[in-house]
């Protein structure tokens, strides 16, 4: 099985190649910075030596890039059977004041990303297999923001909202085709977004918990699609 995983050098990307690395899966992974990706690259292959871990970076926010990515995998020579579109960046702010571009960074991150990978990929994807595999699997990162406004969300709440459309369209067109798609809403998890937050008292989610989720939902016969993951800290959202 070959899982591709974007914005995979940290955060939820990192938590979920590592638990795909523990469960035997090769992984083809991508990031936006080429020395953490690596370091991450060489860690999981420390740990599992015997599996295929291929990584390269590519900057997905731009369409030329993301394309490049989606051929990078395919010329490995590869089926992609799991696509988890993580690659994603917060900027916060509001609509009012926010800086002039936040709208267009926020939207190339977020959702273009998502999009031309997926694209890129989808001819692959689509072949018609003798066995119907139950992994063949589109994640979208979405988010809490994707659901419902909040101060200071501005563009990235538009962002994320238009991922969630991309998300919908996506599964109703896969249906025909044995591609499962899952939207993936995730509220606060200890990430870099976070900055130097206080856990200690466990307040919000890890990364591990998100991985947790998407690889059960792989495990599914292949007849039942989770179509959305909303997943909230116990105390609800910060």
């Amino acid at each position: 099985m070959h899982i591709v995983i974007t914005g995979a050098s940290r955060g939820i990307g990192k938590a979920i190649a590592t638990l795909f690395a523990e469960k035997g899966y090769a992984l083809y992974l991508t990031s936006k910075t080429e020395s953490a990706l690596q370091k991450t690259a060489e860690e999981l292959a420390g740990s599992y030596p015997d599996l295929v871990i291929r990584a390269k970076a590519f900057d997905l926010g731009e369409a030329a890039q993301a394309k490049a990515f989606g051929a990078w995998v395919l010329a490995q020579g590869i089926l992609p059977d799991v696509l988890v579109n993580n690659a994603g960046t917060f900027q916060p702010g509001n609509i009012s004041d926010e800086p002039a571009g936040t709208l267009e960074s926020q939207i190339a991150a977020n959702l273009y990303s998502a999009y031309h990978v997926t694209r890129s990929l989808l001819p692959a994807m689509m072949k018609p297999v003798a066995q119907p595999s139950p992994a063949r699997h589109i994640f979208n990162m979405c988010s809490i923001a994707s659901l419902d406004a909040y101060p200071n969300g501005g563009a990235y709440s538009i962002s994320k909202f238009a991922l969630h459309g991309f998300s919908k369209n996506l599964r109703e067109e896969m249906k025909p085709h044995g591609i499962k798609v899952t939207a993936v809403f995730p509220g606060a998890v200890l990430t870099d977004s976070w900055g130097d937050f206080d856990n200690s008292s466990n307040r919000i989610m890890l990364p591990e918990d998100i991985a947790q989720l998407i690889y059960a939902a792989t495990q599914l016969s292949p007849q039942a699609c989770v179509e959305d993951i909303v997943i909230r800290p116990q105390l609800g959202d910060l």
